[in-house]
């Protein structure tokens, strides 16, 4: 969602001062990733059967931990009145086990709870909550009724930024296919097993008639799957959530809801989520291969610290032009100056850009080669360094965009690295003299 929105809707708003014509290549970008999800669907069985479980939920794991659970934790901390209370009355039940009077869900009780704090804290001039009375009565001028209608000309008409798309929207269908590939594996280890080829084939046919209906955002298999699960939800709750969010959608709600309940007070449901799905990796994969897990969570921790860099290097940059009346000329050299500077205090934003380029693919990869040589099976690992090779050489890994760069690959050092590390795993395993270990797990060196 973010991409599509700041890598492609964004620059081409700003470059024609059309926001239409941001929206169509936003649709052209869903368009042409909505393909590679039914063509990938096809694929993807083979892709979960040679690739071990904590490579895949490892991975998964890293997008829970960061773009899932940090934001959320975050808002917590920002307003705890609110924050920490409902994540105790959200831990108590679903991790505790506490049952609430007459049976009513954690989760509405938490709610309840916050907007109790949040409106009640305005009697006091507080404002926990950024909620107001004002702001409620604007949020129901939007409410009416308005039945959305097809944008196929939309979809068409944003053809002409068919160069700048495809870019971007090649790697990143792929990182989505992989992505739902991976929710689709940890349902499998939450006890519920599901066809992956229809699973991602409906994401994209679902994906594509939202493109039509001018829906710029990809569709996407549930993440969070063992979480929905223990709080209970089944078959049932995906029909009320559809049918939800075609009620509040088209009823023009959804901004009354936003304005009636404090959004930290739904923040801890996420962090929730994200403590199952990071806690499932771990536990439905051997003990052995945890080590391989927390190696496939980095790439994560470089792409979401980059983010966050690149975020603050964004705001300080308009802030400047602002304030302190920064020539539009020079913005581009002040932030390669400030990116430069930054090594010197100890952020290397280079690595953070090189390690986190396609961190799904990457955390996958480095997963797989872990576990591999936990196993020693080091012609499989090998296989695997050769597979993120290729990968790396046209920009798939540790790159954000696809191509060949100066033909020597976008990322060519670590390419090459990844080919010497597949050689020397396929020279150990056709090694007849590598001592065994018969240790089961991985220890620490004793202290000397």
């Amino acid at each position: 969602m973010f991409i599509v929105a700041f890598v492609i809707m964004l620059p081409i708003t700003l470059k024609t001062g059309d926001p239409v014509k941001g929206w169509s290549a936003g649709l052209v970008w869903v368009f042409f990733q909505s393909f590679i999800l039914m063509i990938g669907g096809f694929i993807a069985p083979y892709i979960r059967k040679i690739t071990p479980r904590a490579a895949l939920l490892g991975t998964l794991a890293g997008v829970s931990v960061t773009f899932i659970s940090m934001r959320p934790a975050l808002e917590m901390y920002m307003t705890p009145q609110i924050g920490l209370v409902c994540f105790a009355i959200i831990l108590a039940s679903w991790f505790g086990g506490v049952k609430y009077p007459k049976g009513i869900p954690a989760g509405l009780v938490a709610i309840a709870a916050g907007m109790l704090i949040a409106w009640g804290s305005n009697l006091f001039g507080l404002g926990l909550g950024g909620l107001s009375v004002k702001g409620l009565g604007d949020a129901f001028a939007s409410f009416g009724f308005s039945v959305p209608i097809p944008a196929v000309g939309q979809v068409f008409s944003g053809f002409e930024f068919l160069g700048v798309i495809l870019v971007t929207a090649i790697p990143f269908g792929i990182y989505d296919l992989v992505e739902a590939m991976d929710n689709v594996e940890s349902a499998e280890a939450a006890g519920d097993e599901y066809p992956t080829t229809r699973v991602l084939t409906a994401d994209g046919v679902v994906s594509l008639i939202g493109c039509l209906m001018g829906n710029p955002f990809i569709n996407a298999v549930y993440i969070g799957h063992p979480g929905w699960k223990a709080m209970g939800g089944r078959i049932g709750y995906s029909a009320a959530t559809g049918i939800m969010v075609v009620l509040l959608s088209w009823f023009g709600i959804i901004s009354v809801l936003l304005a009636l309940v404090p959004v930290v007070a739904i923040s801890p449901i996420l962090l929730y989520i994200g403590m199952l799905i990071g806690a499932q990796a771990f536990q439905t994969t051997p003990v052995k291969h945890a080590p391989a897990i927390v190696l496939a969570l980095t790439p994560h921790l470089a792409a979401w610290a980059k983010l966050q860099i690149d975020t603050m290097l964004g705001s300080t940059l308009v802030a400047a032009q602002k304030v302190g009346g920064l020539a539009a000329d020079k913005v581009g050299d002040v932030k390669v100056a400030a990116i430069a500077a930054l090594p010197q205090q100890g952020v290397l934003y280079h690595g953070l850009e090189v390690m986190g380029g396609g961190s799904i693919l990457t955390g996958l990869v480095l997963g797989a080669i872990g576990v591999f040589v936990i196993e020693r099976d080091f012609a499989k690992a090998s296989a695997f360094a050769l597979a993120g090779a290729v990968l790396t050489y046209f920009g798939f890994m540790h790159g954000e965009a696809v191509g060949i760069g100066g033909g020597l690959g976008v990322t060519p050092a670590v390419a090459l690295s990844y080919a010497v590390v597949a050689a020397m795993l396929l020279g150990l395993a056709k090694s007849d003299s590598i001592p065994v270990s018969h240790s089961e797990t991985p220890l620490a060196a004793p202290a000397e």
